[in-house]
């Protein structure tokens, strides 16, 4: 693909720096994930006229699919692993082999209330009470590293949950001594609990003194002329570094937007750079959606704690406004949404505290935080995001101001610039493209702009598949509506039975046979796969 002004720009801003890159097409798709330890030096390669020649017909297939690409920094190369694994499950893209199986990285685990505890690998993590380390980018180095704990702390391998006497006898780990056999009672169960809360810091990190014995032995041993003892000492502490070695715990999201690698630390930067008292905990999204001022709709989507809250996405088909006018959708949608959520509030006595900075969570970025479910009565958001520029946002903040709602926080979002205007501000904000607070507020308008495009082409199916009932002669406009608001779609009503169709009122056997048999004939119609979607706000 030629490389346009955008690319060109945006790879300008691509930092030095190790992480992961996904390549996606015009639609916004994901097509591709990779990791590099330089990320500039890496996807700039995908735009070089010159190494062209050398690519393979999927490596061309590829560059040509290219229309914009995203990308996340990360502390080293583990990380990179890890989140590239877990992108790809995600995304499923087409141009990735690896990775796209259900196949888990590896844990390790520890269950202190077991009798004998016992350290195990892992890739599914339960809520079972045990502790969980991990997930490992490198799985030789874990499991070489688990031994290497084991003869440390002389922790036993058997598999029983509890082992006994007649265990040990055919146990190599307690023959060997590697094992302090508390099966047999050579320790007490005190003692052997000690020795797993020394592999338990082992495993947190706390490996200097055994760093410093292994690098000296390795040192003697170079001396020594013993090249491969020191070469296995050298592997040995390259393992316990991989396997000590701090790495992110990357969400796994269950939805198809644009990446969140940590919505949590999104959040903060959002209510920081727009001057909120705490991130914001519940943003609502609005999008208008026409074809040449027909089938006029808008969209409500709902974000909690950075992810999408489906259950409070509404939708709304426009009453008010005959011809093509944006901003007059827009404020009929903001009012009707907002007049309803003041009724619901008021009617449901919820007081609403203000949020907290507390509320997102443990500010740490190395875990994910525990996310609170949803309120299940209505509340009111705390930040509104309008797609689109300063006359959207004037609009609704029109009606929010009669509303009585002036009070809440309401920005648009211009997708030409990925300006954020505010009210009351003449120039717009301008975050750079890989700002996480814009990302955010990309992924919510996105949301958006494809749960109103959704619900335009929803309409327009029906209104295809309802066109086929003007066509038989044998109802008029009333029945037409009576046997619609039964069947919901044509295409139900045509697969519904002879007595089905009789028995709504006002048919009767014989021109309920009569319309099925026609639509039966016309069954081959595309148009006839039109359905009802859940009812509009």
């Amino acid at each position: 693909m030629p490389v346009t002004d955008f690319i060109r720009n945006k790879l300008s801003q691509v930092p030095h720096k190790p992480g992961v890159y996904l390549h996606k097409d015009r639609f916004g798709t994901v097509i591709y994930v990779g990791k590099a330890r330089d990320l500039r030096r890496r996807v700039s390669q995908y735009f070089h006229p010159s190494r062209r020649m050398g690519w393979d017909l999927k490596f061309n297939a590829l560059v040509d699919a290219i229309h914009d690409f995203d990308w996340h920094t990360v502390r080293n190369e583990a990380e990179s692993l890890l989140l590239e694994g877990r992108l790809i499950k995600d995304f499923q893209p087409k141009f990735n082999i690896d990775f796209r199986d259900d196949k888990q990285f590896l844990l390790l685990k520890v269950n202190l209330n077991d009798p004998i505890p016992r350290f195990t690998l892992t890739r599914l993590r339960k809520d079972d009470g045990a502790r969980y380390f991990g997930p490992f980018a490198h799985s030789g180095s874990v499991r070489r590293a688990l031994i290497l704990m084991r003869r440390r702390f002389h922790l036993r391998g058997c598999r029983p949950l509890t082992p006994t006497e007649a265990d040990y006898k055919h146990c190599l780990y307690g023959n060997l001594k590697h094992c302090t056999a508390p099966c047999i009672g050579n320790v007490s169960r005190e003692q052997y609990l000690a020795q797993v809360a020394a592999g338990i810091e082992f495993l947190a990190g706390q490996t200097g003194e055994l760093r410093a014995e292994l690098e000296a032995e390795m040192k003697r041993a170079a001396a020594g002329l013993e090249f491969e003892l020191a070469a296995r000492l050298r592997d040995a502490l390259e393992d316990l570094h991989r396997t000590t070695e701090k790495t992110a715990k990357f969400e796994r999201i269950p939805y198809k937007l644009p990446v969140a690698i940590n919505p949590e630390a999104d959040l903060r930067e959002l209510g920081r750079v727009l001057g909120l008292p705490g991130p914001p905990e519940r943003i609502e999204g609005f999008d208008i959606s026409n074809i040449s001022g027909t089938f006029m709709v808008a969209s409500m989507v709902s974000f909690w704690h950075g992810r999408p809250d489906r259950a409070s996405y509404r939708r709304f088909r426009i009453k008010t406004v005959t011809a093509q006018d944006d901003f007059a959708c827009m404020a009929e949608t903001v009012r009707r949404r907002y007049s309803r959520l003041q009724r619901e509030w008021v009617g449901a006595g919820t007081v609403r505290t203000a949020p907290t900075p507390a509320a997102a969570g443990d500010p740490g970025e190395s875990a994910p935080p525990w996310v609170p479910h949803p309120p299940e009565l209505p509340t009111f958001p705390d930040l509104i995001l309008i797609d689109g520029g300063r006359g959207q946002l004037n609009a609704a903040c029109a009606e929010l101001s009669r509303l009585g709602l002036g009070h809440l926080t309401v920005i648009g979002l211009a997708k030409e610039n990925e300006e954020i205007h505010r009210p009351g501000q003449a120039e717009p904000l301008r975050l750079g493209l890989d700002h996480a607070a814009l990302k955010l507020l990309q992924r919510v308008r996105d949301e958006s702009h494809r749960f109103a495009n959704t619900y335009n082409a929803t309409l327009r199916l029906r209104k295809i598949s309802e066109s086929v009932l003007d066509e038989f002669s044998g109802i008029g406009e009333r029945r037409k509506a009576d046997i619609l608001k039964r069947f919901g779609s044509v295409h139900r009503l045509r697969t519904a039975s002879v007595e089905a169709i009789a028995s709504v009122p006002g048919f009767g056997g014989k021109i309920a046979a009569e319309l099925k048999a026609f639509l039966v004939a016309r069954g081959q119609d595309p148009g006839l796969s039109g359905e009802m979607g859940p009812r509009p706000h």
